[in-house]
């Protein structure tokens, strides 16, 4: 009976002990966490090696979006000259004869491998018309996909936007797209903040394998439009005299863009209407590092002065306002700021600074500037952006949902999970629109509950 007893009683001792575990405070489980690496290959493992077999499959729109789109896409350095396929999508299997189109191509040496990077232009498409379109690679094909072209200027557009997702592409950013894209089944078009990857580290054809393997259907079901940040650029000769910023070698091949820039950032800076809106994209490493600041800002008036449609959207990497400590980005207010007042931008969509934070312009004007964060790293806000941003927040991923209707503009911040974290409209014809709060259903402010990171890091929230 007594060796019966001293059983259950050593059976209930562990089970509190394991429910005293599980009770614990957070902190003392994450110090038995190890970080995770950046990306999820091992050393030595070539995941993302080309192959025959057309890869990184992406859809860009032209400038005028409802008239073409532009495609990019990857093969081993065997395939020289392959062809894509568009055709007008229908419910047979027999869509017709497709429409050919010869790419230009060129070579890229990674860790991977040689590459060959292929891309193609099509023009003269009907607007809001569905089509179904492949790739070719070496003997093969991919999959038929299916992209619409952009509809007429007074159409509905719901667009996605992405903050920095550049850390843990695969174990973090899925989740965000997918979300995103349940949330928003009708979004023809995704805006990327720039940072799409970390680079730098010699993993970098890795790491933009990891953000197409990440971003799944998405760059082949809607149009992508992505800005450039500072880690798509790199130290060219680090810690010498003649240290500058160079563009990274992938940018000007992963992607098809418009190629309408401004002079000196010819690669990283572009316009196109979608719908009722002009969008442009402006590159704030080039405008902060590489001195074209001003030349950005010539070109971004001429862009605006000219525009016909009823919305108006700029899409920079690096913040206006910034909500981290330590960072001033003074010379983009000094020189671009005053052309976004002047032809009374609607929105400012930012990344950088792996926080949230949304303010209006000085005096409560529009714009409404945004910054968010859709990857893992999570940086803290400054005493200022408290002060100056609302709603803010810490430690949270997130993805945009943006709906315009007319002259309605809807705007959604919603977490990984899905959850309203912000919502406003802006309402009105152009020169007279109000912001209007939306509050119902969002959810209560998010800031860092950790001291540090788990390696260690007090000036940032996770990485």
């Amino acid at each position: 009976m007594r060796a019966l007893i001293t059983r259950r009683s050593g059976a209930l001792l562990a089970a509190a002990l394991l429910a005293a575990a599980a009770a614990a405070p957070s902190a003392a489980r994450e110090d038995a966490r190890t970080p995770e690496p950046n990306t999820r290959v091992p050393a030595g493992v070539h995941l993302y090696r080309p192959s025959v077999f057309p890869d990184r499959i992406v859809a860009s729109p032209l400038q005028d979006a409802g008239e073409g789109l532009a495609f990019a896409w990857r093969t081993d350095a065997s395939v020289q000259a392959p062809l894509l396929e568009i055709v007008q999508a229908g419910d047979s299997p027999d869509m017709g004869q497709p429409r050919r189109i010869a790419s230009t191509m060129r070579e890229l040496r990674t860790e991977n491998g040689a590459a060959h990077h292929h891309l193609a232009q099509v023009d003269g498409l009907r607007a809001d018309t569905l089509y179904a379109w492949r790739v070719q690679g070496g003997g093969t094909w991919s999959a038929w996909h299916h992209t619409r072209t952009a509809a007429a200027a007074d159409a509905p557009l719901t667009l996605l936007y992405f903050g920095d997702t550049q850390n843990k592409n695969v174990s973090l950013t899925t989740r965000v797209v997918r979300e995103a894209m349940r949330h928003a089944p009708d979004a023809r078009l995704a805006l990327f903040a720039g940072d799409l990857v970390s680079g730098g580290d010699g993993e970098d054809d890795t790491e933009w394998g990891e953000w197409f393997e990440a971003t799944g259907a998405l760059p082949t079901s809607m149009a992508v439009a992505p800005a450039a940040g500072n880690h798509e650029h790199f130290e060219e000769f680090e810690d010498t005299p003649r240290e500058r910023r160079v563009l990274g070698a992938h940018w000007p091949l992963q992607f098809a863009l418009p190629g309408n820039g401004a002079r000196g950032a010819e690669r990283t800076t572009y316009w196109f209407d979608y719908h009722d809106v002009r969008i442009a994209v402006l590159d704030g490493t080039s405008a902060l590092d590489l001195g074209t600041a001003q030349a950005q800002a010539r070109w971004l008036d001429g862009v605006l002065a000219g525009s016909p449609r009823r919305w108006s959207i700029v899409m920079i990497h690096q913040p206006f306002y910034s909500p981290r400590a330590g960072r001033d980005n003074a010379e983009l207010r000094e020189y671009l700021l005053p052309v976004i007042r002047r032809h009374g931008v609607d929105l400012v969509l930012q990344g950088h600074d792996h926080v949230y934070g949304r303010r209006l312009d000085e005096g409560g004007r529009l714009p409404v500037f945004a910054v968010s964060v859709t990857g893992a790293k999570q940086y803290r806000l400054s005493p200022g952006a408290r002060d100056t941003m609302a709603p803010v927040a810490e430690d949270t991923q997130l993805f945009q949902v943006i709906r315009v209707d007319g002259d309605r503009l809807r705007y959604e911040a919603r977490t990984a999970t899905g959850r309203l974290y912000d919502a406003f409209e802006l309402a009105g014809p152009r020169g007279g629109r109000r912001l209007v709060e939306q509050a119902d259903g969002r959810i209560d402010q998010r800031l860092c509950s950790r001291a540090r990171t788990l390696k260690g890091r007090s000036d940032r929230c996770w990485e």
